[in-house]
């Protein structure tokens, strides 16, 4: 696709800058610079400002709350790299808990709560990254979601996985090694198919339980060790929807930090328009027709909606609609 990277969390150009991350004397440097910035995690939610919380709440290094702040999940601050040439880092104060905060959304499939630090600026709220990942830009998406998944990474990963012993922490938060058995561990990074899957004019949309009345998606799965995408896409969509796929070809990818997915979007020529449910995968699924699918984006379809603005899913159904996918 010509396109294919203005999907959200697409490249935005950032300058990762990861040969200074081995260089403790380089990144005392960054962390020093004047323009250093630092963006702050809690309990998963990114920190964000703007009347639209459509930018991140980036705060100074030298902020109580990155050099004593209440701790978290990562032991210091992450070297995200270099933006506009400031130093850009992301730290955790999942550890901060105040009373008579509203955690009742935490996690829920559309959090709308918001939570204000009281040593932050008013304005400067933590807030759920899919509720408001298509207000930012390019550049603070990229940032957003290179943040939350390695911090992530980092939640489920403070011991070795050879030898069991505590691991510490290097190369600037990329990377964890075991003082025990020498161990080295790099973050995770899940790869998962996405499917456009059409039969002449209409694309197969599935649903899964729990999610919102109407809402429909694209089908989707992990890649499974020794398995080509183009065979993935084959076999999860027989699983889940009992359509048999011929061709298929790649369209787009996305990285998707819930926790740490890489979405690759592909398309695929369906070999037959019947369906068979695995009920244990998903709960419906349906052939859509474009006429149908243009009056769901527009939001005037009776029984459709159409995938979370922002998914990689809605970006290639949004193409399809408007004949771009090459």
């Amino acid at each position: 696709m010509k396109n294919a990277e203005h999907v959200t969390f697409g490249g935005s150009g950032l300058d990762r800058a990861a040969h200074i991350r081995g260089d403790a004397e380089k990144i005392a440097q960054a962390r020093a610079h004047p323009q250093a910035k630092c963006l702050l995690i809690w309990r998963g939610k990114i920190l964000v400002q703007g009347e639209g919380l459509d930018q991140l709440g980036l705060i100074p290094m030298i902020h109580t709350l990155v050099e004593n702040g209440p701790g978290g999940i990562v032991e210091e601050p992450v070297f995200l790299g270099l933006s506009d040439d400031a130093p850009i880092f992301a730290t955790d104060i999942s550890d901060w808990s105040a009373d008579g905060l509203d955690l009742s959304q935490i996690n829920a499939f559309i959090d709308r709560s918001e939570q204000q630090h009281p040593d932050l600026p008013n304005g400067y709220v933590f807030a759920e990254l899919r509720r408001i990942m298509t207000r930012l830009s390019a550049r603070d998406a990229e940032l957003a979601a290179a943040a939350k998944a390695v911090i992530s990474w980092h939640e489920t990963h403070r011991f070795c996985a050879r030898c069991g012993a505590a691991s510490d922490l290097v190369q600037a938060g990329w990377q964890r090694s075991c003082p025990s058995c020498c161990g080295q561990h790099f973050p995770r990074t899940d790869p998962v198919v996405i499917m456009l899957i059409t039969h002449g004019d209409s694309v197969l949309m599935g649903r899964s339980p729990g999610w919102p009345d109407r809402m429909y998606s694209l089908l989707a799965g992990f890649v499974e060790p020794g398995e080509t995408l183009e065979a993935a896409v084959r076999r999860e969509v027989m699983e889940e929807a009992g359509v048999p796929v011929g061709p298929v070809s790649y369209l787009s990818s996305q990285p998707w930090p819930f926790p740490a997915s890489l979405m690759f979007g592909c398309a695929g020529e369906a070999l037959s328009r019947e369906i068979t449910i695995d009920p244990v995968e998903i709960e419906h699924a349906m052939w859509v027709s474009k006429s149908d699918m243009m009056q769901a984006f527009a939001g005037e379809h009776p029984d459709l909606l159409p995938a979370r603005k922002g998914a990689i899913a809605h970006f290639l159904l949004q193409n399809w609609l408007a004949d771009t996918l090459d």
